[in-house]
């Protein structure tokens, strides 16, 4: 049995009269798996919004539909939200067999501080925020800690085969594969040539715009002699 808990209703509207379910306060959702046919179903926002915070898309949910005698083990495989307010408006569960491996992404949580940015003023520098691994669904990481405190010199770097990936679960990238690293601070050269770069591209953007105000301006001056030409 899973942590995380959601119960479901079956749905029969679709298409554009799933408008309605979410001024209800529905979220439309599917259920598919290997196998299995799908269930279109609706799920009560607050309460997937609640469980989805702290289950995210890689921990498992007992998702309970209306007249099951069981729950299913699915993962919130793909969560579609609003552009404008960012609440749900579909969920695609996908439901898991226990005894087959699974590939799922797994957030990376950054912990404690790195010296090299505390002490020496550099910049973290994050190349992945989440990695791909394959294992059975019961052993899925909700997360996985990368301690940045490892990073003292600006020659430190953290790879793939540096995390602390449990022994049931296989990471699914090259080892050599950089998840962390801290540039050094730019010096006072470098900062002149970025402020000249901008200088000189905002003068290439001027530049160009009143050459665009020329020719407009020309092209009115040639309408207006040919319409006094007709008169």
């Amino acid at each position: 049995m899973s942590d995380y808990k959601l119960k479901a209703t079956k749905r029969e509207i679709t298409g554009s009269g799933v408008e309605k379910l979410r001024k209800e306060g529905l979220v439309p959702a599917v259920i598919y798996g290997k196998g299995k046919e799908n269930i279109n179903l609706s799920i009560n926002k607050i309460e997937f919004n609640k469980v989805f915070s702290k289950a995210g898309e890689n921990s498992l949910i007992d998702l309970f539909i209306e007249n099951d005698s069981r729950p299913h083990n699915v993962l919130a495989h793909d969560v579609q939200f609003h552009p404008v307010n960012d609440e749900p408006i579909h969920i695609d569960f996908y439901e898991v067999r226990m005894d087959e491996e699974v590939e799922t992404e797994v957030p990376l949580v950054f912990i404690n501080e790195s010296p090299a940015v505390k002490d020496l003023e550099g910049t973290l520098i994050t190349n992945k925020t989440e990695i791909t691994v394959k294992c059975l669904p019961a052993n899925i990481p909700h997360e996985i800690s990368v301690d940045i405190s490892k990073l003292i010199t600006f020659e430190d770097t953290i790879k793939a085969s540096d995390l602390n990936i449990p022994a049931n679960v296989e990471l699914l990238m090259e080892p050599e594969e950089t998840i962390a690293l801290v540039n050094p601070p730019r010096s006072e050269e470098e900062l002149k040539e970025l402020e000249a770069e901008v200088v000189e591209n905002v003068e290439a953007v001027e530049a160009t715009e009143e050459k665009k105000e020329g020719e407009e301006a020309e092209g009115e001056v040639e309408v207006e002699t040919k319409e006094e030409v007709k008169e």
